[in-house]
């Protein structure tokens, strides 16, 4: 996990917050961490995370089994083609039942597929360097969509 947070902190623009007692997230994401392109430092304010890391169950989403002992899960955004090609599905029409227990394999995310997220228990030997890469193409594609919105706001006439 900690592999993990710092390969992200190391990306150009990445801001990477783990929830901890006394800070401003609330108790049930305390030991988790949320993923951001955010060069300014601060986390954005119409902006969700491109990536996650869970590490216990949280309501509505338990199908990981998290609140075993050393379980966490790392939770990615990818683009359609991405999650098809990772899962063997469109990610609006999911309807193979799978073992979201199950450790090392990339798997849609149980609560989020439908929205092109996929998810990994514990990566490791197989998966590792798939997470890796699907964290960076994920944190290039809030980057490029970070620009998009800036261009937008820039332009006389529109609103960001």
């Amino acid at each position: 996990m900690e592999q993990i947070i710092a390969t992200v902190r190391g990306l150009d623009g990445a801001l990477v917050v783990v929830a901890e007692p006394g800070g401003d997230l609330p108790e049930p994401v305390w030991g988790d961490a949320f993923f951001y392109y955010a060069p300014d430092g601060r986390i954005p304010g119409r902006t969700q995370p491109y990536g996650t890391i869970v590490t216990k169950n949280l309501p509505g989403d338990e199908a990981s089994d998290l609140d075993a002992a050393d379980r966490w899960r790392v939770n990615v955004h990818v683009d359609r083609a991405t999650f098809r090609e990772l899962t063997g599905e469109e990610p609006r029409d999911l309807k193979r039942r799978r073992d979201f227990t199950v450790a090392d394999r990339v798997l849609p995310h149980p609560v989020y597929g439908a929205q092109s997220w996929v998810c990994v228990v514990r990566p490791g030997e197989r998966t590792g360097d798939t997470v890796v890469r699907l964290l960076r193409a994920a944190h290039d594609a809030a980057r490029a969509r970070s620009g998009r919105r800036d261009e937008r706001g820039s332009t006389p006439g529109t609103t960001a």
